[in-house]
């Protein structure tokens, strides 16, 4: 979906006001989407380093998903990565590591400063425009 050009003008009494809702609506959304993408990159990032690696593949199967519809973020291991949710929540052989979990938990602050970097950018319309991506957000 492209911006949306649709500005509404009512005239009434002699007076024509100007409607921007919906383009202001389309640039908070894909400003936060885009702000998701960038805390899923970093938590996937974070979260690789702290993975036991016997063959590589939980590492590699770690993965963001920012989801259009919900505007919402997952992160989580592909199906290659079945065995990343054993060494995160931990079973009876196999100790708790919780990479995602302490990634999330110890890098609030930074996660704030990166959502906060996007949605500020609200005020400038055309840095606002430079940062939206409009592709799907799926990341490795």
């Amino acid at each position: 979906m492209s911006i949306p050009n649709g500005i509404v003008k009512i005239k009434k009494d002699g007076v024509e006001f100007t409607s921007n809702v919906d383009r202001v609506n389309y640039t908070l959304r894909e400003l936060t989407r885009a702000a998701l993408r960038d805390v899923g990159r970093f938590i996937c990032n974070r979260a690789r380093k702290q993975i036991k690696r016997r063959t590589g593949r939980v590492a590699k199967n770690t993965q963001y998903w920012v989801r259009k519809k919900d505007g919402d973020l997952q992160v989580g291991f592909k199906p290659g990565g079945f065995y990343g949710g054993f060494q995160e929540l931990g079973t009876e052989k196999q100790p708790k590591i919780g990479a995602l979990y302490n990634t999330v938990k110890d890098n609030i602050k930074t996660i704030r400063d990166i959502e906060g970097a996007y949605l500020s950018a609200i005020e400038d319309e055309q840095h606002a425009l430079s940062l939206i991506d409009e592709g799907e957000y799926q990341g490795e």
